[in-house]
């Protein structure tokens, strides 16, 4: 295979093309991702996702070639913000901690206290709480759906959460709404499913309206990252669950879960980045190691900091 030909470990994330994902060495999220990128000892890394993805492995492992099969295989999150308005809202607030989620530019990584991503979000703000005196005032960018669902996982604690400021981005585009009825029981008295939600997604926000009217059973509402949707059905393996993200990950779900009962939220959430990255496009970077992704010196030992802190706590 040509990967091993190159010494090059093939790293994807779970919106992957479902033949992507079944040539990879490694497939997670942007947390295992970036610990992947870390810790391997091959000689090149190509990476499987979209361009901030390559620029955190090539952050993380500078002495590797980091490849991407597709140079375009961008990120309209992380498209929402750029370091020059990082920059405007920090001298707004001078002494303010930032967590920038880890759907951002290495540039913007560069102005940043700390990453985070939607599985160690809590994580970080907790370690914040616990080491920083007196009381940090703090934002998250880009997408305020991971502030208000994280905010939420830990509401018993307000007492020593940050003061909340203004937050910078915005959210991931919200998917149509869908009548809560549709996922009440059935008159045969079969269990509903459970809601596994991404923070990010927009149906973070219309689940917890659902909850707040009485329509959807707040203990059948999870709010997940995509490796704590796999780690859940995994657990659950005979259950029935409407997923709320990129559709591309109902396919390692119903690998680890043959049995399960996979319901997308929303047919259309397909992100367009995702599905750029082929076999063939994977075979020719390799082949000719070609789209390599680099960061300059100066920005990458700025941004390696926060995203080494996340790395850490997570």
């Amino acid at each position: 295979m040509l990967a091993a030909e190159r010494n090059a470990v093939i790293l994807a994330h779970n919106y992957q093309l479902p033949e992507v994902q079944d040539v990879a060495d490694y497939l997670g999220d942007s947390l295992g991702l970036s610990r992947e990128a870390a810790a391997t000892d091959a000689d090149a890394i190509a990476f499987c996702g979209v361009h901030f993805m390559a620029e955190t492995a090539a952050i993380l492992s500078p002495e590797k070639k980091v490849l991407i099969p597709d140079l375009d295989a961008g990120c309209s999150l992380a498209d929402s913000i750029d370091a020059d308005q990082l920059r405007v809202w920090k001298a707004e607030h001078p002494g303010a901690l930032v967590v920038m989620y880890v759907n951002t530019s290495a540039e913007v990584k560069a102005e940043t206290d700390y990453c985070c991503t939607s599985s160690n979000a809590v994580k970080v703000v907790e370690h914040i709480w616990m080491s920083t005196v007196p009381t940090p005032r703090s934002s998250s960018a880009p997408t305020c759906g991971l502030c208000l669902c994280r905010a939420r996982d830990r509401s018993h604690r307000r007492s020593r959460a940050p003061r909340p400021l203004p937050h910078l981005g915005r959210r991931v585009p919200r998917p149509r709404r869908h009548p809560p009825g549709r996922h009440r029981p059935d008159p045969g008295g079969n269990p509903r499913p459970s809601f596994l939600i991404h923070p990010e997604c927009g149906c973070a926000t219309q689940a917890m309206e659902y909850v707040a009217a009485g329509d959807i059973d707040p203990e059948g509402v999870h709010m997940l990252s995509t490796s704590g949707m796999l780690q859940h059905v995994e657990e659950n393996p005979d259950g029935s669950f409407i997923v709320a993200t990129e559709n591309g990950m109902l396919y390692p779900l119903q690998q680890a879960a043959p049995q399960a009962n996979l319901i997308e939220a929303n047919r259309m959430a397909f992100c367009k980045y995702m599905k750029m990255i082929t076999l063939p496009k994977l075979r020719d970077s390799l082949r000719d190691m070609k789209f390599e992704v680099s960061v300059p010196a100066p920005i990458a030992e700025r941004a390696k900091l926060p995203i080494e802190r996340m790395v850490a706590i997570g």
